[in-house]
């Protein structure tokens, strides 16, 4: 859900941007920060299921320790 409001978010602020006004860069900049923060939430989302991996193998060798 949220990957779809920044894409809509985006194409909001792309469209303010072809209508020729002066904030072009503002508008540019705004969709690049909408750009990198869904960048950086996949980044995130893979790290915490990376550490919920390695979470889970130390539980089953603890549980094999525990033996």
């Amino acid at each position: 859900m949220k990957k779809i409001a920044a894409v809509f978010a985006s194409a909001s602020l792309m469209a303010l941007a072809a209508c020729g006004e002066k904030p072009a860069n503002e508008t540019a900049n705004a969709s690049n920060a909408v750009v990198e923060n869904v960048v950086d939430n996949a980044m995130n989302a893979a790290e915490n299921a990376t550490n919920a991996a390695d979470n889970a193998a130390n539980a089953a060798n603890n549980a094999a320790n525990a033996m």
